[in-house]
């Protein structure tokens, strides 16, 4: 690992060990896979600006009946992080199909999240075209903006994606971030102090602050193929399950709302009226139990 920045905390080095590089389309891109091949798979997608350690607080209890699979996506967590524009959503899609190949899975839930929800979308529409790898049971999508209409971004993600974001970039610290970064969660589950020095260092592995402005280009992607990742929504084929935090200001109830009156296919849905942007990490168990209910319900 590179500690040049400051020594990792301690559950980032626990995370760490348990995982894994693989060479994906010519990059190092992090993966933890954990669990029997005997038992049904789920793969994870994390959100932005973090990592697959977002999954940290639930992923031991889902370990005990599934085979769980995260990637850090390129730009994220310990995985590569080039200087470069091309961070599209397809770009990302393409790795994580990769790794779908790589690992052999014929079949297997998605749990997605935030930037991950996106990525989905763009899995979905290619498992709708018959040209996906492997076979989807389920999805599931955490908070997120699966609709650019009803995406409400901060500040600094509009200022990321202005002719101003290269320096912002530069010029962000812990502070800004910490500040901004908690704005999302509910007023009751503030991150802790060691949750958000966690979450600073993974940002900062690789100077991965400094590609904030090319990373965020993903919201130009969301009004570009709009119509393509709402219809995935609509016209699914396979169960779809949303646990939302109601209270997010970016992504939360008015985002189910919006859902509901795009008639997009909906097997389950759990409201949690409390919780903001990251309920997987707000109220571990809430979404562990909601989510378990979900697959339950599929059987």
């Amino acid at each position: 690992m590179d500690f040049r920045l400051s020594p990792a905390p301690t559950p980032i080095k626990n995370w760490h060990a348990r995982g894994e590089f693989q060479d994906l389309l010519g990059h190092s891109i992090f993966v933890i896979d954990e669990g029997s091949d005997e038992l049904p798979v789920i793969m994870l997608l994390h959100g932005f600006p973090t990592s697959s350690w977002d999954w940290q607080l639930i992923w031991d209890a889902l370990a005990r009946d599934y085979r769980l699979i995260a990637l850090d996506m390129l730009g994220f967590g310990f995985s590569d992080k080039p200087n470069s524009k091309n961070y599209s959503i397809h770009r990302q899609a393409d790795l994580v199909e990769a790794l779908i190949k790589a690992k052999g899975l014929d079949q297997f839930h998605v749990l997605a999240h935030d930037y991950g929800d996106t990525v989905a979308q763009e899995l979905l529409a290619r498992q709708l075209e018959s040209s996906g790898a492997g076979h989807w049971l389920s999805c599931c999508f955490l908070n997120g903006g699966l609709f650019p209409e009803t995406h409400r971004a901060l500040l600094m993600q509009k200022l990321l994606l202005s002719p101003l974001g290269k320096y912002l970039s530069h010029l962000t610290g812990y502070a800004t971030f910490s500040r901004s970064f908690s704005s999302v969660f509910g007023p009751q589950s503030k991150p802790s102090i060691q949750e958000l020095e966690s979450f600073w260092w993974l940002i900062n592995f690789k100077n991965g602050k400094h590609i904030f402005h090319n990373l965020i280009t993903y919201m130009r992607d969301r009004l570009q193929h709009r119509a393509r990742w709402v219809s995935a929504l609509q016209e699914s084929t396979i169960p779809l399950g949303l646990i939302n935090g109601s209270v997010d200001s970016v992504s939360g109830e008015h985002m189910v709302a919006r859902y509901k009156e795009l008639n997009c296919r909906l097997d389950y849905l759990a409201e949690l009226p409390i919780v903001g942007h990251y309920p997987q990490v707000e109220d571990s168990s809430a979404v562990l139990g909601c989510y378990q209910s979900y697959l339950k319900s599929l059987q």
